[in-house]
């Protein structure tokens, strides 16, 4: 019930961002491809800012809001979000064991691309490096949820 509700508010963020974004009909129909670097990150507690939403202190959580259902990205080294959509050849991103394996991981992904009303989307073709959790912030905010 609890990870519904926070599927259906990721969604209406979602919504609403594209709302506010540019012009209808501004998108791009053919993918661009591209590699991103950075860490897989929950959107819901990093948009929300429920709580510190990044590296070993978020692990747990960003698995169980994968498997909830919560969208899933990537937060790149510039600091750009990318939505990410697919992984492989996944015929979901919900409840995907792919990306649940690689929560809060850097990684580089190699993908295409889209990007509708300011929001970058992302569908992953392969996973180029997997370096592991290298965010190491357990020492400084606990496990969340929960404490240590």
């Amino acid at each position: 019930m609890r990870h519904s509700l926070y599927a259906k508010f990721a969604a209406t963020l979602l919504l609403g961002a594209a709302l506010l974004g540019a012009p209808a009909g501004a998108a791009e129909t053919a993918g661009k491809r591209i590699n991103v670097s950075g860490e897989v990150i929950d959107s819901w507690c990093y948009i929300t800012e429920i709580m510190f939403a990044k590296g070993t202190a978020h692990h747990k959580c960003a698995v169980w809001c994968a498997a909830g259902g919560i969208p899933v990205g990537i937060l790149a080294d510039d600091g750009q979000v990318y939505m990410v959509l697919k992984v492989g050849d996944d015929t979901t991103s919900v409840r995907n064991p792919a990306i649940m394996k690689i929560q809060t991981h850097r990684v580089t992904v190699a993908g295409d691309l889209y990007r509708r009303d300011g929001i970058n989307y992302l569908m992953v073709s392969r996973i180029v490096n997997d370096e592991g959790v290298v965010n190491l912030t357990h020492d400084d905010y606990g496990i969340q949820p929960g404490g240590n």
